[in-house]
Order: structure tokens, then sequence, then C-alpha cells
């Protein structure tokens, strides 16, 4: 049972596994199926064991985490957790078509030939060929990070709940800057559309659509102004959001307003399709550091990088200069 669990800094330190994952195999959710506990996971049920609240109106302070030598070991995953919640808030989860993690700092992948039109095929003719071969062109994963400077004296006495809105605030940012780079591989040699004036309008769009043939375009991003132009457009003005709040084109398309895009730019996507997240780390920690209260220097860091899967999914409506 999660009361039994003994907590130890050599959980963080298992290969190929993360804390959680080590504390569920201690500690196995399955074994709580039909009971109160079965919506947590093991690291909930450790803070459920020690009392630590972490929100509500009885939210406790950072110093519940340092009552002891075993709570002291939850904290680390509670900052990991705080910043890995923003960094999923943003939109690589949307952009994404695959996920893979390497153990390498260059990627090489496959790239696809699949140019050959699909037509009917005579009995006696070979059948057209798509071909799979080996990239010859390597992906540099780069390091992404930031370096929290934070005493523990500072932020003792702080809410856990107001703490973790802070971390969470620096996970938004750190994927901010992974996001830069995902937008600047899928605009790089994609297909452009120009827009008919030097005014973004809603029948350029409806170009861009069309642009699509094999594929189809689910979304749409755009920088802040252009997502401003076209959510106030008379065809737009009547559409709904989707779940995650984003607004849903007549098209069928999301929107998603992105500050690292053009602003001379629309790019449009098939998310199932465009592009790979390739990264060598999880959300990376100095848990050592944490644990014994040292938060003066305490790095966040993720290596990744990015890769588009399908030329063909990718297309760059151009708005005129001038």
């Amino acid at each position: 049972m999660y009361n039994d669990i003994r907590l130890e800094k050599g959980l963080y330190n298992l290969s190929g596994k993360s804390f959680t994952a080590a504390l569920e195999e201690l500690d196995p959710s399955s074994a709580y199926a039909g009971t109160p506990l079965e919506k947590l996971d093991a690291f909930e049920r450790q803070l459920k064991r020690f009392n630590i609240r972490i929100s509500g109106q009885d939210c406790d302070c950072v110093e519940k985490f340092f009552s002891s030598t075993e709570t002291a070991i939850l904290f680390p995953e509670f900052v990991t957790r705080s910043i890995r919640k923003g960094f999923d808030e943003t939109i690589l989860g949307s952009v994404c078509a695959a996920k893979t993690v390497t153990n390498s700092s260059k990627y090489l992948g496959c790239v696809l030939d699949d140019s050959e039109d699909y037509t009917s095929t005579a009995q006696t003719v070979s059948l057209p060929e798509a071909t799979v071969t080996e990239g010859t062109d390597p992906i540099t994963l780069a390091k992404y990070g930031r370096l929290i400077s934070a005493s523990y004296e500072a932020v003792r006495q702080q809410r856990l709940d107001v703490f973790g809105v802070m971390l969470r605030s620096i996970g938004v940012r750190l994927a901010a800057s992974v996001v830069k780079t995902a937008v600047t591989v899928l605009a790089t040699d994609a297909t452009e559309v120009e827009t008919a004036g030097t005014t973004l309008t809603y029948a350029d769009l409806a170009a861009l659509y069309g642009s699509f043939s094999d594929f189809d375009m689910t979304t749409v991003i755009a920088d802040p102004t252009n997502a401003s132009l076209i959510a106030a457009m008379e065809q737009v003005k009547n559409c709904t959001t989707n779940a995650e709040g984003r607004l849903v084109l007549p098209l069928g398309a999301e929107l998603i307003k992105c500050s690292a895009a053009d602003d001379d730019a629309v790019i449009g996507i098939d998310r199932d399709f465009a592009l790979e997240f390739i990264t060598s780390t999880d959300l990376v920690m100095e848990t050592d550091k944490l644990i014994d209260r040292q938060l003066d220097q305490i790095t966040v860091s993720i290596t990744c990088g990015f890769k588009k899967i399908t030329p063909d999914a990718v297309k760059v409506l151009k708005i005129k200069s001038e």
C-alpha cells in the first residue's frame, strides 16, 4: 500500500524511468480500482499520505514538503509537474503528428519518396513505387532551458498553488521558445499560396484550404495580428470554439494564435501528417539540489528538435506587401 512505500533519492535516478513510473512499480494504480483512491496516481497518493495540499482553500506552503526527509523527496516531482503542465498547455500537441525519443543528439529518421501519381495500373505493368530511405540530413537537437534562482527562505512561506502557477508560467515560456523552432521547420520550403491583395481576406483562407489535395487543412497558425483579423471576419463571427478553447473556422480548421509565426504569412497544416517532435530527454531538473533545499541555482531544460514528415501536409499563405 502507498503508506508503506519508502521514499528515497534513488527513485529519480532509475534508467529510463520517471519518478512517477518508479513509484507506480512499487504502488500500482491498478490495485486501487473501485476504491476512493482510483483517480489518483502514485505521486498523488504520496501527497495524500503526508497530507500535502497543493491547491484549494487550505493549500499548504512550500515548507510543508520539507517537514521530513521523505516528504522532501516529493518536492522535485511537484516542481517538474508544475513546469510540465505549463509546457503541455501550449500548441505543440496541436501541431505534432508524432513524438520520437532518441538517445542521440542528432537524428536522421526516414524519408518517404511517394511522388509518382496514384493511378490505375495495367496487369503487365509494375506498380508505381513509394520508397522509404534513411535520411541524409541529420536533425541536430537543441537544448532549451531556464535557470531558476529562488532561495528556500524566499519561497518557503509561499502557498503551493501560487508557486505552482509561477512554475507553470516558466513552462509556458519554455515551450514558446520550442514552438518557434517548430513553426520555422513547418514554414521552411513549404508550398506557398499568395493572397489576392495586400490585406488578408476570407477568400485567401479559402484558397489556402483549396491548395490541399490529398491531405486536409486541420489547423491554421497565425501571428496575433493576423489571428485577430481572421477572428473578426464576417464569415467567422458565428463560429464556435473546440474543447481546447480554440476558434474553429467554417472550413473546419482550428485557428491557433502563435507569436512565433511571421506577420506576413499564415500556415495551414494537416496536423496528423505534418510534423515530428524529436526529443532525447523529458524535462530535466536538478533533483538533488531541490531535495536539499539548494534552490539558488536550479536549471530546467529539454533537448529536442523537429522534422517535417509529409511536405504536402503543409502550405503557407504569403500576404503580399504593399
